[in-house]
């Protein structure tokens, strides 16, 4: 057997083995930094990641709201539409009630129901050529007018169940010709619809007790001088009165709620775009 101790081959080894060994521990302890370094930064991913998706999350959660919320308003909005066709269907049945009752003792009147105009021209109430007295055939139309609205108006004034509006008020109108000018023809065309009225309200003092639900009158007065005129018709036809009817819905609360649910999804979308801002890094 021979000993290694002093052999050059063996220290040769030896020192190789020694190298070897301190590059490969150099070589470990690079890979471990690495390591680290790698763990670190997919530490510091995994942490940005599940914020952005927390973030992402809370964005989705104030979507689904302002969708349920745009869901919820376009119900109100269907509803609120839907009201107000019932309260026209509400208005044209009053107008033709009107026009019947009215044709039926021998008064012929037309109705614009988009309006809601009952037009009392020449054929029912007319005036002389600046004049606002009602003549004596006149004076009896209105009295045949004021029995027919004494018999209707009732039925309209008061909200059932069942009847989607109720009268608000009717505007008394009245109306000159293109003739003379806006200086004599407002005060005429008032003194026309006050004249009437004080005529109506003589003949069925009954008229003056009808009430909106607000509580004050139904009837009320309006002169619009020459400003309305009806195409295609000559001048004596244009001395008239018209009565317009208003009908009350309630609308103005369920307009309140419409304006708060808006509110709330702008406040919602706000919240949504400073979600998406943060998502973003913006």
């Amino acid at each position: 057997m021979t000993s290694a101790l002093g052999d050059p081959h063996v220290e040769e080894e030896e020192n190789y083995f020694i190298s070897m060994t301190d590059m490969m521990v150099g070589v470990l302890f690079i890979f471990i930094i690495l390591l680290m370094v790698f763990a670190a930064n997919f530490r510091q991913q995994t942490q940005t990641s599940e914020e952005q998706i927390k973030q992402l999350k809370q964005a989705a959660e104030v979507a689904r709201q302002v969708t349920s919320r745009v869901g919820e308003l376009r119900d109100r909005v269907t509803s609120e539409i839907r009201v107000l066709n019932e309260s026209d269907e509400v208005r044209t049945k009053l107008l033709v009630d009107i026009r019947d009752a009215l044709r039926s003792k021998g008064l012929n009147v037309t109705i614009d129901a988009e309006s809601g105009v009952v037009r009392l021209g020449e054929n029912a109430i007319n005036f002389g050529l600046g004049r606002a007295e009602l003549n004596a055939t006149a004076g009896q139309r209105v009295d045949t007018l004021a029995a027919v609205l004494a018999q209707v108006l009732p039925n309209y004034t008061s909200r059932s169940d069942v009847q989607a509006a109720s009268l608000e008020t009717m505007f008394i109108e009245g109306h000159t010709d293109a003739a003379g000018n806006d200086e004599d023809n407002w005060p005429l065309s008032t003194a026309r619809a006050v004249n009437t009225f004080r005529r109506l309200v003589s003949k069925e003092p009954m008229l003056r007790t009808l009430r909106n639900d607000q509580g004050t009158e139904i009837l009320s007065v309006a002169g619009y001088s020459s400003t309305r005129q009806i195409k295609g018709v000559a001048d004596d036809g244009q001395r008239r009165i018209d009565l317009r009817f208003v009908m009350s819905t309630n609308s103005m609360e369920r307009l309140r709620d419409v304006l708060r649910l808006t509110e709330r999804m702008d406040e919602q979308l706000q919240n949504l775009r400073s979600q998406l801002d943060k998502v973003s890094g913006n």
